[in-house]
């Protein structure tokens, strides 16, 4: 299903075929949470906007509309109109960050409803049962997601528990891939490995983990508020122990900067909410750097966000309209903004797998990874 087709250094060009298409790698799944992107973004319009893969979340929606109700109108594809892949969240990190009550036991977490407040519980054959519901292309495995700093000893339990999950997780997905309702019988498993900033244990439950024969591997809690060099120095500990021919997705990540940096230490899949988020509160990415376009500097600069970009917003509107749009509290502010943010990511990712195909990533990273980082000064 994956293959590398080149590789530069620990940065690798491949792509995974799916039932629902090719996903070419380096790539950076676009966050539409409960089905939708935030910001007025509907499927149709990622289409054009080089979106390859779109990421949906297990928990929310588990609560509303339930998984149940999206089965019965034939999967998540048919529900929000979407014909590419997708890739399920476990729900994991948002029991974990959003329940205020909750027990965690063998058996999974018992928690409080963050919209009404109702008892649930999740375990990894809930998780996958959900996931299965849905008939995403990829479904997360469910683990623990622990904040850091931590103990220790509670995150080498808490990986210990997580494996044992991961056992489970893989058997409930295999039995539900073969039944005969099964909206989709080619779902794939990516397990998760944990570990906080220890860099040992990290590898250890790594080792654990990749002796199951799943279709990805993740590197998940990180991003959480460590610095970027401890998250950088996990994944370098982390990355000669992913197979070399699965994908490898660090979630929750992250900034233009952290991407070339995270895809130069042999990461294929990231995900964040960042550009739409960003976008709705008026700060933008460009080749240029970050801009904050409520700046009074932009209130007669007739130029397209960024000059360098041909998205819809770029071609169709000026710095000086979109700024007014934010200060006058118009939505369209925020939808023309995600618009070009989502654009820009994608278009990132597009520019990487074009520096690997030609053997140039290095030269790109070197002109591209802190100029993203920086405030704009056009």
């Amino acid at each position: 299903m994956f293959k590398v087709l080149s590789v530069e250094g620990s940065a690798r060009r491949g792509r995974l075929e799916t039932v629902h298409g090719v996903i070419q790698t380096p790539v950076f799944m676009n966050v539409g949470t409960a089905a939708a992107i935030k910001g007025g973004i509907s499927s149709v319009d990622l289409m054009g906007l080089k979106c390859q893969v779109e990421l949906c979340n297990t928990y929310h929606l588990h609560i509303r509309p339930t998984d149940e109700v999206i089965y019965r109108l034939g999967g998540l594809h048919r529900f929000m109109n979407w014909s590419r892949p997708i890739l399920t969240d476990s729900g994991g990190f948002q029991v974990f960050s959003l329940a205020k009550l909750r027990r965690i036991k063998e058996e999974g977490v018992y928690f409080n409803s963050h919209v009404d407040g109702r008892r649930i519980f999740m375990g990894p054959e809930q998780s996958m049962r959900i996931q299965s519901n849905l008939g995403s292309t990829i479904a997360m495995a469910f683990d623990e997601c622990v904040e850091n700093p931590a103990p220790r000893s509670y995150s080498r339990a808490s990986c210990e528990r997580t494996t044992r999950w991961l056992h489970r997780c893989a058997a409930e997905l295999k039995r539900l891939n073969s039944l005969e309702g099964t909206i989709n019988k080619n779902q794939l498993l990516f397990g998760i490995n944990q570990g906080c900033t220890y860099d040992d244990i990290r590898i250890e439950h790594m080792k654990r983990i990749t002796e199951l024969e799943l279709d990805g591997y993740a590197i998940g809690g990180l991003a959480v508020g460590e610095p970027t060099d401890v998250m950088y120095r996990i994944i370098e500990s982390v990355e000669p122990y992913m197979p070399k021919d699965k994908p490898r997705y660090l979630m929750g990540v992250g900034t233009p900067s952290n991407i070339i940096e995270a895809v130069y230490r042999g990461v294929d899949f990231f995900d964040c909410v960042m550009p739409s988020r960003n976008a709705r509160h008026a700060t933008i990415f460009t080749w240029n750097g970050i801009m904050h376009l409520t700046n009074a500097r932009y209130q007669l600069d007739e130029r397209p966000i960024d000059p360098e970009c041909d998205c819809p917003t770029c071609k169709s509107f000026s710095r000086a309209y979109i700024r007014h749009l934010f200060k006058a509290d118009e939505q369209l502010a925020g939808r023309l903004a995600v618009t070009h943010n989502l654009y820009f990511y994608n278009t990132l990712m597009e520019r990487i797998r074009d520096a690997l195909d030609s053997g140039s990533f290095g030269a790109f990273r070197n002109k591209y990874s802190q100029r993203l980082a920086d405030k704009c000064c056009d």
